[in-house]
């Protein structure tokens, strides 16, 4: 009997203990729906405004798209009057070119006669039958961007190598060889490059590199031309050339005191002096010794000038403003007499960043090698025959 007492007392606690779980586990799941409900009332408020910040973006990039139109509309309305301005223009510069005046000064009469002023009045012999003259630019290839706003860049316009040569600033030491125009288009600045030390400074930016040879501008106390053997690695000669109080030669490159210029005839200078301060000369220089051959007073103003080259003994200035605009070929001065500037095309260059630092021709290729704002750029020239006056 006693054991069967127990047994009921087991049996009550038994179902005690499992209505009491049945409780807990009611209660839990009551507040799991609870919770359920709310994450489902949360998750539809969610939805509602995911759906109105959908209408409302769309109704915004609809909005977005008619004034994106609207704006490339009235864009190419602009551009289009802009290009017919431009056309004017040029069309008005074309017609009314303004070209400079010829200045005598009488001084240059009483003066005794020198061994200069002989130069200048002789007569100059052509070494080749060179005879083109620029009809206007062809095209223009960009490469790359590298070193600071002024600069110089070249290849060997003798055609001794198709190595690239990089003056970077107006007054370094360092100059920059690529072996290829390949490899400085694609030299992560200049890594790709050999540096080449140069013993003094250069000034400026009118060098030249030809026949293996760098011929650079050098201003202490004096203006030199110094020639640097590029295989040697040392200067072969240099000479003080023999004019005084000089000028820088182009109003818009101050720095800039001399510029060499290499064509099919040789080497050249153009600079300028307080003499004749008003307008640019140039001479004729052996490559070898470096000696004057004939010098030149011509009618090309400096005021404005940004830089120039020669093409078969014919100076051709370039001239910009002091705000970069367009520059344009205004001023030629021919040594053979052959064309005037009357009878060249004013040649205008395509719009690029600011101005030129330097141009220089390579006689081999016909090309410009132009640095403008720190951009290297090629220019491919158009060319005529001179017309004998």
């Amino acid at each position: 009997m006693r054991g069967f007492a127990l047994l009921l007392a087991l049996v009550y606690s038994a179902t005690a203990q499992h209505q009491a779980l049945i409780d807990y586990l009611e209660r839990r799941l009551l507040a799991i729906e609870d919770r359920i409900s709310l994450w489902q009332e949360q998750t539809t408020r969610y939805a509602s405004e995911l759906r109105e910040l959908k209408q409302q973006m769309v109704s915004q990039l609809e909005s977005l798209d008619k004034e994106k139109e609207t704006l490339r509309t009235t864009l190419d309305g602009v551009g289009t009057r802009v290009d017919r301005v431009e056309r004017e223009l040029d069309y008005l510069e074309t017609q009314n070119g303004a070209q400079p005046c010829v200045d005598v000064d009488d001084k240059l009469i009483e003066q005794q006669v020198t061994l200069v002023k002989e130069k200048q009045k002789a007569k100059y012999f052509k070494l080749t039958d060179c005879s083109d003259m620029i009809s206007s630019i062809k095209a223009m290839k960009i490469l790359k961007r590298v070193g600071g706003p002024k600069g110089m860049w070249t290849k060997d316009t003798g055609g001794a190598s198709g190595k690239v040569y990089i003056f970077n600033g107006t007054a370094e030491e360092t100059i920059n060889e690529f072996a290829t125009v390949q490899d400085f288009t694609r030299s992560a600045g200049f890594s790709l490059s050999t540096d080449l030390k140069i013993p003094s400074s250069w000034k400026g930016t009118g060098h030249v590199v030809y026949n293996n040879h760098v011929y650079y501008v050098n201003q202490e106390e004096e203006i030199k031309v110094v020639k640097f053997d590029t295989k040697n690695k040392s200067i072969t000669d240099s000479v003080v050339f023999p004019v005084q109080d000089h000028v820088p030669v182009y109003g818009l490159n101050p720095e800039t005191v001399m510029d060499l210029a290499v064509d099919e005839e040789g080497l050249w200078a153009i600079y300028a002096t307080r003499e004749n301060e008003r307008h640019i000369s140039m001479a004729k220089m052996d490559s070898n010794s470096l000696d004057i051959e004939q010098m030149w007073d011509t009618n090309c103003p400096r005021e404005n000038a940004e830089t120039a080259f020669i093409i078969c003994g014919t100076l051709y200035v370039v001239y910009n403003t002091k705000q970069p605009g367009r520059s344009r070929v205004q001023c030629v001065f021919d040594v053979n007499d052959l064309v005037t500037n009357e009878e060249a095309p004013l040649v205008y260059f395509p719009k690029r960043y600011g101005f030129h630092a330097s141009l220089k021709y390579n006689p081999q290729e016909q090309l410009l090698y132009a640095w403008d704002d720190g951009y290297q750029i090629l220019y491919k020239l158009s060319m005529k025959k001179k017309l004998e006056i």
